[in-house]
């Protein structure tokens, strides 16, 4: 066995459990919540998954989670396989984790720790680093049963996990208090820095097309392919955490090139703890301004159905307009069985608005844009408008889109004749 430099990190030993309990009404296949469990460990650097496995429960056991046999049944096999932390897939009262740890003699990490510590490790952006410090503050603030060190850290993840040269300190409910309300202070700060851009960027005149899916279903892939960027693109659960955006030229019907804003978000997925939907709101933004949404599935995956669910249910959650459109992207149609992939393809042909692709190869993506750009070769509409003359900001507005056909003044104010789109109409209406 070669020798271990001073400086190199033996990674962390990880077993992960999945509680499938019996008795709830929204069970989902325990299998494929394992494989999503592991999959979100190895999300984690320095993390090795060396054990998994599923541990049905009738019920919950409000002290310790599961019953005395299974803690030492467990207890015996994570010893031999000298596990260093635990990955529970699912809620874990402060008690419960303070007690298992007793028991098992290693640190607990629950579902809602470890997406915390992922999305601490990926957040690329001023505005993502503080909303993920502030969900996790939030998180830690009922468990004071542990120690939390993120807030002496630069970078990476929270210190849920540990790693070498970390202090442990003892937090109180005040002190977290007082670095919340810190941060919230640095967010405002932020927040209107991004409100400044948001602004400069409604003035340009091109549509926003946004990807939303489940983590994993190869949006970025599709991102990368089309624009030529080099956004983090990984086979690896929350990839990319803070919107990407591009303007990309995509032929339009008259021989011409189209030109649009191409936003790369956030993956969702099951469970997302409600600190962060909250959390990472404004950091979706793009997708809530979106002329268009583009839901990236990952065809090929077993829970297919389910996951399109659960992106459908966050972005009820984050307010998105119902008349939002919305086009179904089938992606990896290349990993599915012939048969299987043939019927796929058959199905979205037939099916309004549903695209089947691969981001890998390519196949199907000249349709999709083909399409995307079809979407926005909008009929003009003529209006008759009366703005009073207090409203020269909405004046100015409608001349800088070119839209003004004729303008009289009257007692009452200016009496517009225009001819716009539906999307510029739209943005009209929304104008304060």
């Amino acid at each position: 066995m070669a020798e271990l430099h001073e400086h190199e990190i033996l990674p962390t030993r990880a077993w992960v459990l999945h509680p499938d309990i019996t008795s709830d009404r929204d069970r989902r296949d325990p299998v494929a919540g394992l494989e999503e469990a592991v999959a979100l460990a190895e999300a984690l650097p320095n993390l090795e998954v060396v054990g998994s496995e599923i541990v049905r429960l009738p019920k919950i056991q409000p002290g310790h989670l599961f019953g005395t046999g299974k803690i030492e049944e467990l207890n015996q096999r994570m010893k031999a396989a000298e596990v260093e932390l635990v990955l529970i897939d699912g809620p874990v009262s402060p008690v419960q984790q303070r007690n298992l740890e007793k028991e098992w003699k290693v640190k607990i990490l629950d579902r809602t720790g470890l997406i915390l510590e992922i999305f601490s490790d990926r957040a690329r952006t001023r505005e993502g680093v503080l909303q993920v410090e502030m969900a996790a503050l939030s998180y830690q603030r009922t468990r004071l049963v542990r120690a939390w060190t993120h807030l002496e850290r630069q970078r990476g993840g929270l210190g849920f996990v540990g790693g070498p040269g970390e202090t442990q300190i003892e937090a109180d409910r005040r002190a977290i208090d007082e670095q919340l309300v810190r941060l919230r202070r640095q967010l405002d700060k932020v927040v209107k820095t991004r409100e400044l851009h948001r602004a400069s960027r409604a003035k340009v005149p091109f549509p926003i097309v946004a990807l939303v899916g489940y983590t994993n279903a190869g949006k970025s892939t599709f991102f990368n392919k089309v624009t030529g960027a080099d956004v983090f693109a990984k086979d690896m659960l929350f990839a990319t955490l803070d919107p990407t955006m591009r303007q990309l030229s995509i032929p339009n019907a008259h021989g011409g090139d189209r030109e649009i804003i191409l936003s790369d978000t956030v993956g969702f997925i099951s469970k997302l703890p409600t600190q962060l939907v909250a959390a990472f709101r404004a950091t979706l933004e793009e997708v809530l301004d979106a002329d268009l949404i583009l839901h990236v599935r990952d065809i090929a995956a077993e829970e297919t159905e389910e996951q399109k669910e659960d992106v459908l249910k966050i972005l009820h959650d984050l307010g998105i307009r119902e008349d939002t459109p919305m086009f179904e992207v089938w992606n990896k149609i290349d990993l599915l069985p012939e048969e299987a992939r043939a019927a796929r393809l058959e199905r979205a042909g037939r099916e309004p608005n549903v695209f089947a692709i691969s981001a890998v190869t390519g196949e199907g993506i000249d349709a999709l844009l083909a399409a995307v750009s079809a979407w926005f070769e909008e009929d003009k509409i003529e209006r008759d408008l009366v703005l009073p003359y207090a409203e020269g900001r909405k004046r100015a507005w409608l001349f800088e889109e070119g839209v003004v056909l004729n303008e009289e003044m009257t007692q009452d104010g200016y009496d517009l004749k225009v001819l716009w789109t539906p999307r510029q109409e739209k943005q009209f209406r929304e104008m304060t």
